[in-house]
C-alpha cells in the first residue's frame, strides 16, 4: 500500500515521460507541491542546490524496493511496473500533466533559477548562487529571506508531529547552530529522527549535532504516563536523582553557549512540560543565569 505522496511521485514521473536527474526532479516536485497543492505533500529545506526533501528520497528507496522505480544513481526512472502503477493510482493526473507541460522547457540551471526567483528562502544555503548570474533583485530577495544570525543561547524543541524538514526549518529560522539530543536511546520509528539520519540531515543544513545520552531518561521509566501529574512525578524524580549527577554534561552545554553556539535541546514530545528537556533547560538556567534561559520552539 502506497501513501498518496508516493503515488504523486509516480504520477509526476509518468507525466514528465522520461528519466529525470536528481536535481531537476527535486525542483519540479518542489514547485508542484508548493504551487499546486494545499497542503503540500512534501516539506523541503534550503540545501546545496536549493529546495530539497529528505522524505522524498526515503520514499524513492521504498519505491525501488517495491520494484516501481529503477535502481539508478543519476535519475528518477520508472520501471514498467511503476508506470502501470502510476496510471492505475494517479494523483490529480490532469493537474500534474498541466504542470509538466508548463515546465517542459525548464531543466538544469534554468529550472534552479526559476525556483530561486519564486521561492528565495530555499536558495539561502545554495552553493551555486555565484554561477547562476541572477539579477540583483533576485539576489536581494534571497539575502532578505536568509535567517538572521541570533545571539548565543539555549532553545528546546520536540519532533512530535513534525516532519524532518519542518523540524530543520524551525531550527534554521531560529538561528540554531547546534542540536543537542538528550534522548537516552536516539532511535525513532518516525522517519528522520534516529541518530544517524538526524545527524546527517543537520550536517547537510549547517547545524552541528551532539548526543548526550547521560541526560536521558530510561524508556522503562517513561511507561504509563497518562496525565500531567504522571509527567510531573517523573520529572521531580529526574531532577532529584539524575540531574545532580550530570554536572559534566551540563557544563558541556554551558561551554558550547559560552563559545557562541545557539544550542537546541531536543527530544520527542512537542510540549516541553511533557519532556525532560525542560528540566535540563531549567538546570542550565540555574547554573548560568539569564543567558541560559531557554525558549521553546
Amino acid at each position: 500500500m502506497l501513501f498518496e505522496r508516493q503515488r504523486l511521485l509516480l504520477t509526476l514521473l509518468d507525466a514528465v515521460g522520461e528519466p529525470v536527474g536528481h536535481t531537476d526532479f527535486q525542483k519540479l516536485l518542489f514547485l508542484y507541491t508548493r504551487e499546486c497543492e494545499t497542503p503540500p505533500s512534501y516539506a523541503f529545506v534550503p540545501y546545496k542546490f536549493g529546495a530539497f526533501s529528505f522524505t522524498s528520497y526515503a520514499d524513492k528507496r521504498k519505491l525501488i524496493a517495491e520494484g516501481l522505480l529503477a535502481e539508478d544513481d543519476q535519475n528518477w526512472t520508472l520501471t514498467d511496473a511503476g508506470r502501470a502503477a502510476a496510471r492505475r493510482q494517479a494523483v490529480e493526473p490532469l493537474r500534474v500533466a498541466g504542470f509538466c507541460r508548463q515546465h517542459s522547457g525548464l531543466r538544469g540551471n534554468a529550472l534552479i533559477v526559476e525556483q530561486y526567483r519564486r521561492h528565495p528562502y530555499y536558495a539561502t544555503r545554495s552553493e551555486i548562487l555565484e554561477k547562476l548570474r541572477l539579477e540583483p533583485e533576485a539576489l536581494a530577495s534571497i539575502a532578505a529571506a536568509r535567517p538572521k544570525r541570533q545571539p548565543a543561547g539555549l532553545v528546546t524543541i520536540g519532533y512530535e508531529g513534525r516532519s524532518l524538514e519542518s523540524y530543520l526549518n524551525e531550527l534554521l529560522r531560529d538561528g540554531v547552530t547546534m542540536l543537542c539530543d538528550v534522548r537516552r536511546n536516539p532511535l525513532s520509528r518516525k522517519y528522520g529522527f534516529s541518530k544517524g539520519t538526524l545527524s546527517k540531515a543537520c550536517e547537510g543544513v549547517g547545524i552541528r549535532y551532539q548526543h548526550l545520552p547521560e541526560l536521558g531518561i530510561a524508556s522503562e521509566q517513561r511507561q504509563e504516563l497518562d496525565t500531567q501529574a504522571d509527567y510531573d512525578a517523573l520529572f521531580t524524580e529526574y531532577e532529584r536523582e539524575s540531574l545532580p549527577k550530570q554536572r559534566a554534561a551540563l557544563d558541556k552545554i554551558r561551554g558550547w553557549v559560552a563559545a557562541g553556539e545557539r544550542v537546541a535541546l531536543t527530544c520527542f514530545e512537542r510540549l516541553p512540560q511533557q519532556c525532560h528537556r525542560h528540566c535540563v533547560a531549567e538546570a542550565l538556567e540555574h547554573l548560568g543565569g539569564a543567558k541560559l534561559k531557554a525558549h521553546h520552539l
